[in-house]
C-alpha cells in the first residue's frame, strides 16, 4: 500500500495538479488542512483525498506530521501542495513498494530516500544557487522516518540508512515575486519568533551579525560560490532576498521585544 501525504493552506491553485499526478496510483491520499478559506478541501476531496481539518500552525511541518501520522500505507510519500511528480519518480515509488514487500528485513537497506527538486522562482527554473539538485527527503518506509517540527526549513529524522531516488520532484514554490516575498514574509515571522524564544539579545555584536554579516555571507555563497549568475536575474534576486531573510528576521525581533515592552506594566 502506498500512502501520499500533503498539509495545505489555502492551496486551491495547486493541489489539484499535485494530486492528479498521483490519484492513479497511491492507494490513500490524506490531506491535512489548516483550516483554508478558499476550495482546497473541497477539491482534495473530489479527487479522492481523506481530509483532516485542523488550525493552521505558524510551523507548518506540525501539521505534516500530523499527516504523515495516519499514513496506514507500507510506503509514503510526503508532498507540499506546489510540488508535482514526474513519471519517472512516480515509476521509481512502485518499484520501490514492490522491493519493500519483498523484503524479510531492512537492514543495510534504504529506509528512505532522497528526492531531487527542480525549483521554480520567478518563472525559471533554477539549475544553480544553491538550489538544484535541492535534495530532500520526501519517501519513506513507514514507521522510519518523522519531522522534529523545529524549523520550516528542516529535514526528516530517519531510523536506517537513506537513498537516492530516480526523477524529480517539480517544485512550482514561486512563479512570481509576490508569492515569494508572502512566503518570505511568513518565513522571517517564524525565524524571529524562534530568536525571541531562545532570548537572542538586540546588541551590537548581533545588529553586526544579523544586518551586515550574514546577509553579505549568505549572497557571496548563493551567487558566486553556488554561481547564483548562472541563473541571471532570479539567480541575483534569489541571492540577495536569502541574505535579506537575516536582516527581516532581526528587525521582526526588535520589534517583537518591543511589543513585550508596551505590555509591561510600569512601577512607579
Amino acid at each position: 500500500m502506498i500512502s501520499v501525504v500533503l498539509a495545505t493552506h489555502n492551496e486551491q491553485l495547486n493541489i489539484k495538479r499535485c494530486l492528479e499526478a498521483v490519484k492513479a496510483w497511491a492507494d490513500e491520499i490524506i490531506v491535512v488542512d489548516g483550516n483554508s478559506t478558499d476550495d482546497t478541501r473541497e477539491i482534495a476531496q473530489e479527487l479522492g483525498a481523506k481530509v483532516i481539518n485542523t488550525t493552521n500552525k505558524l510551523n507548518f511541518h506540525i501539521n505534516k506530521q500530523l499527516a504523515m501520522d495516519q499514513a496506514k500505507g507500507d510506503v509514503v510519500l510526503q508532498l507540499d501542495a506546489d510540488e508535482v511528480i514526474d513519471e519517472e519518480l512516480a515509476g521509481f515509488i512502485r518499484k520501490i513498494h514492490t522491493q519493500i514487500l519483498k523484503r524479510k528485513s531492512h537492514q543495510n537497506l534504504p529506509v528512505a530516500w532522497w528526492l531531487k527538486r527542480k525549483n521554480l522562482f520567478m518563472g525559471h527554473f533554477f539549475t544553480k544557487t544553491g538550489q538544484y539538485p535541492d535534495p530532500v527527503i520526501r519517501l519513506y518506509v513507514n514507521g522510519h522516518a518523522k519531522l522534529p517540527q523545529k524549523d520550516v526549513h528542516e529535514q526528516m529524522e530517519v531510523d536506517g540508512k537513506i537513498g537516492w531516488a530516480e526523477g524529480h520532484l517539480i517544485h512550482y514554490a514561486n512563479p512570481s515575486f509576490t508569492d515569494y516575498m508572502r512566503k518570505w514574509n511568513a518565513y522571517t515571522s517564524f525565524q524571529a519568533q524562534k530568536l525571541f524564544e531562545s532570548k537572542t539579545s538586540i546588541n551590537f555584536a548581533n545588529s553586526f551579525r544579523y544586518l551586515i554579516w550574514l546577509p553579505k555571507k549568505t549572497f557571496f555563497l548563493l551567487f558566486i560560490r553556488h554561481k547564483g549568475f548562472v541563473d541571471k536575474v532570479p539567480g541575483f534576486v534569489f541571492s540577495l532576498m536569502s541574505g535579506l531573510y537575516h536582516s527581516m528576521s532581526y528587525l521582526k525581533l526588535w520589534e517583537l521585544y518591543q511589543q513585550q515592552s508596551a505590555h509591561q506594566p510600569t512601577t512607579k
